[in-house]
C-alpha cells in the first residue's frame, strides 16, 4: 500500500508524427524511481494496451541491455502496435537505465521483485479508462513473470513470447551442453542446482568461471526464488486467453518448449514464427549470424510476429 501511496506519475507528453503519442510514466519507490514508457494511438478513443515484460538481465525499456543486446526489438515492436491502433507500456527493469536509482544489492533480489514491479505499473495503466482492455506480453524470462502477474491482477489476455516451459535450471543446463564443459563441472553443476532446488545455499563453490557467473554466493537466493516456479506448471493457471509464440530460428530457447507450453494449455493460440530469432528480428541458428543481430536496431521485426499478436489482441478486445 505504501507504494500505491508514495508513487508519483510524472508525464511528459509528445507526439511522435500524426499517428501516436508518448507518455514516460514514472514511480518512485522507497530507494530511486522506475520508469517505462506508454505509446498509444491519437486520440481519446478507448483502444487496448499491451503490457510488454522483459526477459532476464539488465534489459531496458526498448529491449537492450549491456550484455550484447542493442536490437531495440521492444520499442520497434511498440512502434508497429501502435500503428495498428494498439497502446503499449514498457519499462526499463529495476537498476538499468531511467530505473537504476531503485537497483538492489544483488543478494537482496527475488525472481517475485519482477512480479510485483509489473503489477504496480499494472495498477496505474488500469486506472487509466482509455484502456479497457490491458493484455500481458512476457518476453524470454518476461513470459513466467507475466504468467504470474495473470494469476494475480484481472487483464485480458497472456502472451508468451520466447519463453521457456521448463524450470530454468533444466534450460540452463542444456544451453551449457553447447560449451563442452568438462565432466567434474557438469556433475558439480547438477549438483549445485538440485541443491539450490531444495532451498539451501552453497557456502562454498567450484572455482571455475561459469560455475562462478551461475553460483556465486550472491546470486543464490535469487535463484532459490526462481527455481521454484516452472513455466509449463504456471501457464496453466492462467485464467484468461493465452496465446504461445515462438521463433525457429532462437538459438536461446528452442521451440520444443513453446511445444511444452501448449501441452499444458492446447486451447491456447500457438504460433511458430518463421526465421525469428530470440530478439523478434529474422534470423537463423547461426550463432555468429545470430550474435551479430543482436547488435543491429536496425532490423526489422521478424515478419509475422506483428500479425499474430495483433490477431490475439483483438481477438480479446
Amino acid at each position: 500500500m505504501k507504494h500505491l501511496l508514495a508513487f508519483i506519475l510524472f508525464i511528459l507528453l509528445s507526439f511522435k508524427g500524426l499517428a501516436q503519442q508518448e507518455q514516460t510514466i514514472r514511480m518512485l519507490q522507497d530507494k530511486g524511481s522506475l520508469e517505462g514508457t506508454l505509446l498509444a494511438p491519437e486520440g481519446n478513443q478507448p483502444c487496448a494496451l499491451v503490457l510488454i515484460i522483459a526477459g532476464s538481465g539488465p534489459t531496458d525499456r526498448q529491449g537492450n541491455n549491456p550484455l550484447g543486446v542493442k536490437a531495440q526489438p521492444y520499442r520497434l515492436l511498440a512502434e508497429a502496435l501502435a500503428k495498428q491502433g494498439i497502446a503499449s507500456f514498457r519499462y526499463d527493469k529495476r537498476g538499468i537505465a531511467q530505473s537504476f536509482t531503485a537497483g538492489m544489492k544483488e543478494i537482496d533480489m527475488r525472481f517475485e521483485d519482477g512480479v510485483k514491479d509489473a503489477g504496480r505499473f499494472l495498477d496505474t495503466l488500469q486506472t487509466m479508462p482509455r484502456f479497457k482492455h490491458i493484455i500481458i506480453v512476457g518476453h524470454s524470462e518476461g513470459s513466467l513473470v507475466g504468467m504470474l502477474l495473470a494469476q494475480q491482477k484481472k487483464v485480458h489476455g497472456f502472451v508468451s513470447l520466447a519463453g521457456i516451459a521448463r524450470s530454468a535450471d533444466e534450460v540452463i543446463k542444456d544451453q551449457l551442453k553447447a560449451q563442452t564443459l568438462p565432466d567434474s563441472v557438469n556433475t558439480t553443476i547438477e549438483a549445485y542446482f538440485a541443491q539450490l532446488k531444495q532451498g539451501k545455499t552453497i557456502p562454498k563453490i567450484m572455482q571455475h568461471l561459469v560455475i562462478y557467473s551461475l553460483f556465486r554466493t550472491t546470486v543464490q537466493p535469487y535463484m532459490i526464488s526462481w527455481l521454484r516456479y516452472t513455466p509449463q506448471q504456471e501457464i496453466a493457471k492462467v485464467p484468461v486467453p493465452v496465446a504461445i509464440l515462438q521463433g525457429d530460428a532462437d538459438i536461446q530457447v528452442a521451440v520444443q518448449e513453446a511445444e511444452r507450453l501448449h501441452q499444458a494449455v492446447p486451447h491456447a493460440v500457438y504460433q511458430i514464427i518463421p526465421q525469428m530469432n530470440h530478439v523478434l528480428k529474422h534470423g537463423s541458428l547461426d550463432r555468429a549470424e545470430t550474435l551479430q543481430n543482436y547488435q543491429n536496431p536496425n532490423l526489422p521485426l521478424a515478419t509475422g510476429l506483428l500479425d499474430a499478436l495483433v490477431a490475439f489482441v483483438r481477438s480479446v478486445f
